[in-house]
């Protein structure tokens, strides 16, 4: 079993930026690619950024392409997400999740483990 716990979600100005953090309980951390998703109110989740397990390969959707970056510590089973030129279009929950499969694949089903989510809010 994994679990998934989220920090560092805020209120933030638009231009603002944030780090999320995932930490992990788990042995085997190294071997799970780590995503993270968000789902704003009345919208479905959607995909943000993976990272492989090793960190050589990431994934970002288009629309947080250039000012967002993911990484992880293995030795601190940990992932982050680090938010620059924050957008209100950016507020949302962001939950991060754990998946055995690889390559990184953007669809939530693929991924078997999730944290319970930290609110973003971007004022304007």
């Amino acid at each position: 079993q994994v679990q998934l716990v989220e920090s560092g979600g805020g209120l933030v100005q638009a231009g603002g930026s944030l780090r999320l953090s995932c930490a992990a309980s788990v042995r085997t951390f190294s071997s799970y690619v780590m995503a993270w998703f968000r789902q704003a109110p009345g919208k479905g989740r959607e995909f943000v950024a993976g990272i492989s397990w090793s960190g050589s390969n990431t994934h970002f959707a288009d629309s947080v392409k250039g000012r967002f970056t993911i990484s992880r510590d293995n030795a601190k089973n940990t992932v982050y997400l680090q938010m620059n030129s924050l957008k209100p279009e950016d507020t949302a929950v962001y939950s991060c999740a754990a998946s055995r499969t690889i390559p990184i694949l953007t669809r939530s089903g693929a991924y078997d483990y999730w944290g319970q989510g930290t609110q973003v809010t971007v004022s304007s």
